[in-house]
């Protein structure tokens, strides 16, 4: 069995506030035997405060791969692989990042592709998606709207990927708004894609989220595992959290590829659309 949680918290610009958050995290997971601790999007330095495209955006701390707050996030996982989202800075461009480590240093870097809502006035895009080999087994990690497309995550599928981590500063509506939550259309949206990504590629989907509020945004946290048939099996809600969920991923992987094989199955000669045909 493989202990794996997606995280639901909020983080800010403050970097010192954000790893004594870590250190917490880590610490109580830790104690729970969690092996993969996925934390959101823009974990360290925070999210952008607005959306709305208009005015001087207020950015993040941009941030290197190999700098020392890296280094420090690699330090406290020690064991336990840790996925956590920053700004990157590679000294021209700045990008939405996603980062796998462990003790022993970085194991993975993903650059989010998809750019909702004006986003690409901030940062620039990645190009693509690579599965990697962790001490918990094959890894992909997408970044919030990368979800909404199912190439994403099917590539990384295609690529070995048995877990997908995705990490998300997912919002509430911004238009017909709920004062619930739960309600929301885009809370809604978020589980939908969730689930959905998992079923469509029968992976193990490990979902992490904002919440609470930064700037104009109200996150919808939703934290959760998903199975590779679709199924919650562990969620935050939308509140504040850690959901942890004990999973044999060989065997849930193998049990729901039996009988029907989404990724075995595929008639790539009959997409031609999306082969650019």
């Amino acid at each position: 069995m493989t202990t794996l949680a997606a995280v639901a918290a909020p983080f800010g610009r403050d970097l010192e506030a954000a790893f004594a958050r870590i250190g917490r995290l880590i610490e109580d997971a830790r104690a729970r035997g969690v092996e993969l601790l996925a934390l959101p999007e823009a974990t360290l330095g925070g999210y952008l405060a607005d959306l709305s495209g208009g005015g001087t955006p207020d950015l993040p701390p941009a941030l290197e791969v190999d700098g020392p707050e890296v280094a420090l996030l690699a330090q406290l996982a020690g064991d336990m692989v840790v996925t956590a989202g920053f700004c990157e800075s590679d000294g021209t461009s700045r990008y939405n990042t996603a980062v796998a480590v462990t003790g022993d240093g970085v194991l993975g870097v993903h650059r989010k592709v998809h750019q909702p809502l004006g986003e690409n006035a901030s940062y620039a895009a990645g190009e693509g998606f690579r599965a990697f080999d962790s001490p918990v087994g094959r890894i992909g990690m997408l970044i919030c709207y990368d979800k909404a497309f199912p190439e994403a995550a099917r590539t990384l599928a295609l690529d070995g990927a048995e877990v997908v981590v995705c990490m998300s500063a997912w919002p509430a509506a911004r238009t017909a708004t709920s004062p619930d939550l739960a309600a929301d259309r885009w809370t809604r949206r978020f589980d939908l894609f969730d689930q959905a990504r998992a079923l469509e590629n029968q992976v193990v989907w490990v979902s992490a989220n904002q919440s609470g509020t930064f700037g104009s945004l109200r996150f919808v946290a939703s934290a959760k595992v998903v199975g590779p048939g679709g199924d919650v099996l562990a969620t935050t809600g939308v509140g504040e959290g850690t959901a942890v969920a004990d999973v044999d991923v060989r065997a849930l992987l193998d049990g729901a590829r039996r009988s029907m094989g989404h990724l075995r199955d595929r008639r790539p000669d009959a997409y031609g659309v999306l082969a650019g045909v």
